[in-house]
């Protein structure tokens, strides 16, 4: 129902848009540092950093400074962080077993982080692209990614990070089942508090490309990711898909990538009205910073408002490499 108002000049919009305190008493959203999660990228060895290139400000970071990051991020209020490891390419075989590793870069991490910030909440990947010297998320075989036996794989790389304390595991691979398998074997494992934010409407998007980079993963893959992530051109698909993924147990669900994509966030939250998060990724990052740090745009002007439009489609959260900036934001009163 269209809402009653009457006409102009009885009604003038710009009245509620006239100071900042009017302003505030309207606003419909907000943003808060709640409403973050923080995805960093893990590399081998001690005291060790590296840039990555396509993500200027986001860098790789070794175990230990992993942990700092972590502080830092608790420090100011982030609930969670999430982790993606860059695997030794020597690691990274066609059946993927250092993903299970309970001594890969991931597990470590877990308990390292939950070991000296036990308050943040650690979320994981589980995908076997890092690990996979085909560079795809799920076991290649003959030409083809196969859906079963990757499931298999990803119930033990599960298990395996809620065994090492992760909080919340978080299914980017997109194969079929694989949410009511994982969500079967933390049950039957004990790990009845391990929450599920599963990547349900995930597309095979053009903006993943600064991430793949950032994890080792571009120069491995083969072909592309057509067969199990998502058409640009479906929206339909993406409610039964989170439909599908709920009913398999799933506690929250995620649309990836994000602003090409707030319509599907708009409509699974009506459909839906679950914790429902989007991924603002590698590429709409680097868009945003790269054009920052040309000087055509004010970049956190235009981070803030990126991340309010997360939050107006309906987010109930974000993961995105803006956190930190976003956090300091926010504090500041900027925001």
């Amino acid at each position: 129902m269209d809402p009653i108002q009457a006409a102009f000049p009885a009604t003038r919009f710009r009245r509620l848009r006239a100071s900042p305190s009017l302003r505030a008493l309207a606003q419909e959203n907000t943003l808060s540092v709640n409403d973050l999660i923080w995805p960093v990228f893990l590399c081998d060895g001690v005291g060790v950093t590296q840039p990555v290139a396509s993500m200027p400000g986001v860098e790789r970071r070794s175990v230990d400074l992993v942990v700092k990051a972590a502080e830092e991020a608790a420090g100011l209020g982030i609930p969670a962080i999430c982790l993606f490891p860059y695997t030794d390419p020597s690691l990274k075989t066609e059946t993927c077993e250092e993903a299970w590793n309970p001594e890969n870069l991931t597990n470590r991490a877990i308990r390292a982080i939950k070991g000296a910030v036990p308050e943040i909440a650690v979320m994981t990947d589980v995908a076997l692209d890092p690990y996979n010297a085909n560079g795809h998320d799920g076991i290649v075989r003959n030409g083809r990614i196969v859906n079963d036996e990757t499931v298999a794989a990803l119930v033990k790389q599960a298990l395996v990070q809620a065994d090492s304390g992760a909080d919340i595991i978080g299914p980017s691979d997109m194969m079929d089942g694989r949410i009511g398998a994982i969500r079967t074997a933390l049950e039957a494992a004990g790990h009845h508090d391990v929450a599920i934010l599963s990547y349900a409407a995930k597309y095979a998007s053009a903006f993943y490309g600064p991430f793949r980079d950032a994890v080792g993963a571009s120069g491995a893959l083969r072909g592309d990711k057509k067969t199990y992530q998502m058409n640009p051109a479906n929206s339909d698909e993406a409610l039964r898909l989170v439909a599908r993924d709920l009913a398999e147990g799933a506690d929250m669900v995620m649309v990836k990538p994000g602003m090409p994509y707030l319509d599907i966030v708009r409509r699974v939250k009506d459909a839906f009205g679950a914790p429902t998060y989007a991924y603002q990724v590698s590429g709409e990052y680097a868009m945003i910073r790269g054009a920052a740090l040309n000087g055509w745009i004010d970049g956190e002007k235009a981070m803030l408002e990126s991340l309010m439009a997360f939050r107006r489609a309906g987010c109930d959260g974000v993961l995105t490499y803006f956190a930190v900036d976003a956090a300091r934001a926010i504090r500041a009163g900027r925001a």
